[in-house]
């Protein structure tokens, strides 16, 4: 089965593209332009490179969030488009699990923080549940991380994402010997992860109804706050 998988979340956007346990094509790229601007061009050249069109694929997946309003938006779109048009099922995956899923067989705590801006992060907590499956402990919260280190159990645990770029001094200060990091290759989501669990579902039998397929935000997007501070003050 062929899925493509995309991921929006971060500005280090992801696409990769599996065929059952073979990875075809991967592309990952971190910059400053837009996800509107690079998302479908990207796509061509992955489906390009593999001598593939969208019709040859099976179904796509996409990471719903939490992460850039914007970001999860073009995605969703874009993916929607692409699945009404090739008339191909579509599933979204959350992004803090697929994230968390680059660490299957960990024996640690698994903790994804992405950076959520207002000195916040994007985060829950996972455990290796064998069987290459992890599992979700707590929700899915937006808070300082500060206040994200104090409610990690006194367990070993293992970081990983774009917020530990900039809150890795503060694990390391306050967890000590109990932090532990990612390597590079692994820290940030890749479409192929995101691409394998959206196989699996499919293979399940679940597919998303393409009208109700809305993003993870965890909080309020500034508009949504300008909004309701306008309304309470009317």
């Amino acid at each position: 089965m062929m899925i493509v998988g995309i991921d929006t979340s971060t500005s280090c956007g992801s696409l990769g593209l599996i065929d059952g346990d073979q990875v075809v094509a991967e592309y990952s790229l971190h910059r400053r332009e837009t996800h509107s601007a690079r998302l479908i061009p990207s796509i061509q050249t992955l489906l390009k490179g593999a001598k593939l069109d969208l019709q040859d694929i099976d179904g796509l997946a996409v990471a719903l969030g939490p992460g850039s309003f914007t970001g999860l938006r073009v995605g969703l779109s874009t993916v929607k488009g692409l699945a009404l048009a090739a008339k191909k099922p579509v599933v979204g995956i959350p992004t803090l699990d697929a994230l968390a899923h680059n660490l299957p067989f960990a024996p640690y705590l698994i903790c994804p923080i992405l950076d959520a801006r207002k000195g916040e992060v994007y985060t829950a907590l996972y455990k290796d549940e064998g069987g290459g499956r992890v599992k979700k402990l707590t929700p899915y919260q937006s808070l300082p991380p500060s206040v994200m280190l104090e409610e990690i159990p006194a367990q070993e645990t293992i970081f990983l994402g774009d917020g530990v770029r900039l809150y890795g001094e503060l694990i390391k200060e306050r967890l000590g010997d109990r932090a532990f990091f990612a390597p590079s290759h692994l820290m940030h989501l890749r479409g192929t992860t995101v691409a394998e669990l959206g196989m699996k579902r499919i293979m399940a039998g679940e597919k998303a109804d393409t009208s109700s397929l809305v993003p993870i935000y965890v909080r309020a997007s500034d508009a949504e706050i300008h909004w309701g501070t306008r309304r309470g003050v009317e």
